[in-house]
């Protein structure tokens, strides 16, 4: 009886060094599986990776199927592959990643003879109550391209007057203000109409954003700020809830979520249909666009939802390790006033399980902001006015030209460097602008250093 109890007792013991010896193995293989996860690295390829918590199989799956899409060239009907016919009648890029490469900024012509490769025109009309509707023959975006027997709507083209700023200390910098114009109109002149030049902007970091409530939106908008400056959300037609809300992406807040504005830009920039926009964007004096007999959706709803988690889930690249030059820029950041419109200080809310409740850098308040006369593009979208833009994230701008070299700021792509992007500020950005202007040139450099560290 006692050998027995004696045999037993031994018999636990080996098998409880069993599990120890397989949680041990366990957790060796889950270490090697999370090593090899993809931290983001400040290279050329940094805005193209995974968060970190995406780890299970099925759902970096779903993230390679939407990576896919978002790189796939989509072709006409009739083409040989129907899995990704549907591009046209009319549009602007074959892909998405055409317009965002690498998943970054894309960027302004150096002038009139050079297409618009990662950039838009869009158009409207005067409306009721300082609104703007679609032009009534070429709609709310020109489509340089079109398919066989309709004819493109016509090309933009942009020229540059110089423009010489001069810095307290006496170093000047020569900037380049933009102006707009057509040729080869094949539908009829563009009379009184109302144009918006705009770079595509990168797309990491959008789950955070999406996930920032309502109610830090509006704390921000609440919150006390300097004399001049103010900020405010803009109000904009959600289509799956048909209701009004808060927009959150777009350079003027124009969209409420990260699947509205996937499938406008398929819509807009591809004409690609899907459930939220069934109809070619073709206009009624556009007789061969709307002759185009297809299929609607083009998308369906699983490829919108794989692009859509694809977006979601792309990591914000980390911040270079700090230095002392950084830290002096990071309080000229904060000393001339660029902090308080681009805030580090919001929240991720409780929509996301992998994105949840954490604190957040992205150096954005999501508010519309009065930037003054130079920057207005005098159209309005929804509450927005022409002179009001979102004030955009800053976090992973610093790699802007290294994922792609020709990486354009501000809505236009206008400034080719960081520096000449904030001399561009003014409205309730003038005391900063201003401040920026009167620091002397090694402050000048550590606070750009800093935004390159971002």
């Amino acid at each position: 009886m006692h050998y027995k109890r004696y045999w037993l007792t031994s018999k636990t013991m080996v098998t409880f060094g069993m599990r120890l010896l397989l949680c041990w193995l366990f957790s060796q293989v889950a270490m090697a599986q999370e090593a090899t996860i993809p931290h983001p690295p400040r290279t050329a390829d940094a805005y193209t990776y995974p968060i970190a918590s995406l780890t299970d199989t099925a759902a970096l799956n779903t993230f390679q199927a939407g990576r896919t899409l978002f790189r796939q060239v989509w072709t006409l009907h009739g083409s040989e592959d129907s899995r990704f016919n549907g591009l046209g009648p009319l549009y602007n890029r074959f892909s998405c990643v055409a317009c965002h490469p690498g998943n970054g900024r894309g960027f302004a012509p150096d002038g009139p003879h050079q297409s618009m490769k990662a950039m838009l025109v869009r158009l409207g009309t005067p409306g009721p109550q300082n609104t703007s509707l679609p032009h009534p023959v070429y709609g709310d975006q020109l489509n340089e391209f079109a398919a066989p027997g309709v004819a493109s709507e016509g090309m933009a083209q942009i020229d540059y007057e110089p423009l010489t700023v001069t810095f307290a200390d006496g170093e000047k910098i020569l900037l380049r203000r933009p102006k707009l114009s057509f040729r080869d109109l094949a539908y009829g002149p563009l009379d009184a109409v109302q144009t918006s030049a705009r770079i595509a902007p990168a797309v990491f970091g959008l789950g955070w954003l999406e996930n920032i409530s309502e109610e830090d939106i509006l704390r921000q908008a609440q919150r006390r700020k300097p004399a001049g400056i103010g900020g405010r959300p803009n109000r904009v037609w959600d289509i799956a809830q048909q209701k009004v809300v808060i927009g959150k992406f777009g350079w003027k807040a124009n969209v409420p979520n990260l699947r509205q504005q996937i499938a406008s830009a398929f819509h807009g920039d591809l004409s690609i249909t899907s459930s939220l926009f069934p109809h070619e964007n073709c206009s009624a004096q556009q007789a061969a666009c709307l002759a185009q007999t297809r299929k609607s959706p083009e998308l369906s709803d699983q490829q919108l939802d794989d692009i859509q988690f694809y977006l979601s889930m792309l990591a914000v690249p980390p911040p270079a390790l700090v230095t002392p030059e950084i830290t002096r820029g990071s309080a000229l950041f904060k000393q001339v006033q660029c902090i308080e419109c681009h805030t580090d200080q919001l929240h991720s809310g409780p929509n996301l399980a992998a994105l949840k409740q954490q604190r957040l850098s992205p150096y954005t308040d999501l508010l519309l902001h009065d930037m003054g006369e130079a920057l207005a593009d005098q159209r309005p979208d929804f509450i927005a006015t022409g002179r009001e833009w979102r004030t955009p994230p800053l976090w992973g701008i610093g790699l802007a030209k290294a994922v792609h070299a020709n990486a354009g700021f501000l809505h236009d792509g206008r400034a080719r460097t960081l520096q000449e992007a904030i001399l561009w500020h003014d409205g309730e950005a003038a005391t900063a602008k201003e401040r920026f202007l009167h620091l002397n040139k090694e402050e000048r450099a550590a606070l750009i250093r800093f935004l390159e560290s971002l």
